[in-house]
């Protein structure tokens, strides 16, 4: 299967807060966090990892070329308005089948994520989204399902069939970017949108729950991220 990263934002509220690495840098056991996601990949037989970040990302493209000696990555450097776009930037490479794509702060438990592309990969369905019941965002995607994990919408508040959130992991089949080149051609914005594509064009989509999912958009969510990935 084909992996996919997107690692184009600024990282500006860690900055802020006085986090000296770059986002994609961000170390957690000792490993920078776009690192741990590229060795879960190969650990997944990766058959590439596809990489977008910025052009003001300097130290992280050093990094990718270093690790692209020992494992099957990719990097596109391009600065781009929005996630969905990022993802567009990076469609030529992700055709041919089956691809899983993540953000490069999404942290998760790797177990969880070993049966979710188990699922993904035995499915019939034109995608499986990561969901969780854990909020810690500020402004989380709500996920609507019916009895049986089949995505019904995507909502920016509460709706009676969200019982959960986007987990910011996301397994599709390559008819999805049909959709998002679509999407780009009509001036669509924003990842959810793009999702939101998918349930209104008739996509089979199904959710997988996680325990957790932890976004690293500020200081304290590093912590937050190293007690998970320690537990068992």
């Amino acid at each position: 299967m084909k992996f996919a990263i997107i690692s184009a934002g600024e990282g500006s509220r860690l900055a802020q807060e006085g986090v000296t690495y770059p986002k994609p840098l961000v170390p957690l056991q000792g490993t920078p966090i776009i690192e741990r996601l590229i060795k879960i990949f190969a650990g997944h037989n990766a058959e590439s990892v596809n990489i977008i970040i910025n052009s003001r990302q300097p130290e992280t493209e050093v990094l990718l070329h270093k690790l692209s000696k020992e494992y099957p990555v990719n990097i596109v450097v391009k600065d781009t308005p929005s996630s969905m776009h990022s993802l567009y930037e990076l469609r030529h490479l992700l055709r041919g089948g089956k691809f899983c794509l993540t953000t490069v702060d999404t942290i998760f438990n790797e177990d969880e994520f070993t049966a979710y592309l188990k699922e993904f990969e035995e499915s019939n369905c034109d995608g499986i989204m990561a969901v969780t019941s854990y909020i810690d965002d500020e402004k989380p995607l709500y996920v609507g399902t019916d009895s049986n994990m089949n995505i019904t919408g995507f909502y920016d508040t509460p709706h009676p069939e969200s019982q959960y959130i986007s987990g910011g992991i996301y397994g599709l089949n390559e008819n999805a970017l049909d959709i998002l080149e679509q999407c780009i051609e009509e001036g669509q914005s924003r990842m959810r949108n793009f999702q939101r594509r998918l349930v209104a064009d008739g996509l089979k989509l199904r959710a997988f729950p996680f325990g957790k999912i932890i976004d690293i958009d500020h200081a304290t969510d590093i912590e937050k991220a190293e007690k998970l990935i320690a537990e068992k």
